[in-house]
């Protein structure tokens, strides 16, 4: 199957790179209107919503075995993860955010050691240690940034990089059963409505009183249809056909978007941005390179 080819996983790893690169400008104009929580409800309720066919439609597939797990991938590797980011981008900008969730594939390694008996390679961790350098250095290379700076706001972050490894791992080794397709909709489907009643406790009256709340709801739409819904759908495939710490490694592309987006912003990148990407790159190689075997002679 394609899901099984190197290449191919390859690419869905720069395509999800480049939709959650995306998001943190996304979260940052639906919060003009909306608050961090308001922000976070609406884009698990929206993203629930586009998944609900799906999930309705294969309902009979769902077993009770599964349903720890799929809660766990639900609550703790969207639902809280997307308040914890609305909240963090309060106080800290989108490329620091982007940058700190390469922590991602250091997290997975870990829990996965810890509670998976993950097997270990050492070019595995190789990958990991320049990756996390390349993203490193990448935060140390903007130039406004200060340890100053880093305020304890940054710590949310560094928690749902962590939510994200105990997901990642519980699919990888309790759910490899059920397609990526399966496991999305399923978690969407109980994290909608606690979304939906958490909306019904907060206040709109502010929100409707910004002329520009509209557009940045539709912000917000496009954050969870394509940035949960469908970057959930591709990430929960490809952790089925590699390993959780392989697919997480996607974390270390982010950055290179940010940057990106910097650009098309009028920021600038200089040399050291340059080098750092090409370390996150060697790093996401790393990480997914397997040794081939050599045939046996007779």
């Amino acid at each position: 199957m394609i899901w099984g080819k190197r290449w191919f996983q390859f690419t869905i790893l720069m395509i999800l790179a480049f939709i959650w690169g995306s998001s943190f400008i996304l979260m940052k104009i639906g919060m003009l209107s909306f608050s961090s929580d308001q922000a976070a409800a609406l884009r698990i309720l929206l993203a629930s919503m586009v998944l609900l066919p799906i999930s309705v439609k294969q309902i009979n597939k769902l077993q009770r075995k599964d349903l720890k797990s799929i809660l766990i991938a639900g609550f703790i590797g969207s639902f809280f993860p997307a308040f914890l980011f609305m909240k963090a981008e309060t106080r800290i900008d989108s490329a620091l955010a982007g940058m700190l969730n390469s922590l991602t594939p250091v997290f997975t390694l870990i829990v996965g050691l810890l509670f998976h008996r993950t097997a270990f390679r050492w070019m595995q961790v190789a990958g990991l240690s320049i990756g996390l350098a390349g993203a490193t250095g990448l935060i140390l290379a903007g130039d406004g940034f200060h340890l100053g700076t880093v305020n304890s706001y940054a710590l949310y972050i560094v928690l749902a990089t962590f939510f994200y490894a105990i997901s990642m791992n519980q699919i990888k080794s309790k759910l490899p059963h059920l397609t990526g397709v399966q496991v999305t909709s399923f978690s969407f489907l109980f994290i909608g409505p606690a979304a939906l009643i958490y909306l019904f406790t907060t206040d709109f009256a502010p929100v409707i009183a910004n002329p520009g709340w509209p557009l940045h709801l539709l912000a917000l739409a496009a954050l969870g249809i394509v940035g949960s819904a469908l970057a959930m759908l591709l990430m929960n495939s490809i952790i089925r056909y590699s390993s959780a710490v392989a697919a997480s490694s996607v974390t270390y592309i982010i950055p290179i978007f940010a940057i990106m987006w910097g650009l098309f912003y009028g920021e600038k990148v200089t040399i050291l941005h340059m080098v750092c990407m090409c370390f996150i790159l060697a790093g996401v190689y790393l990480i997914n390179w397997r040794s081939k075997k050599r045939p046996k002679r007779n």
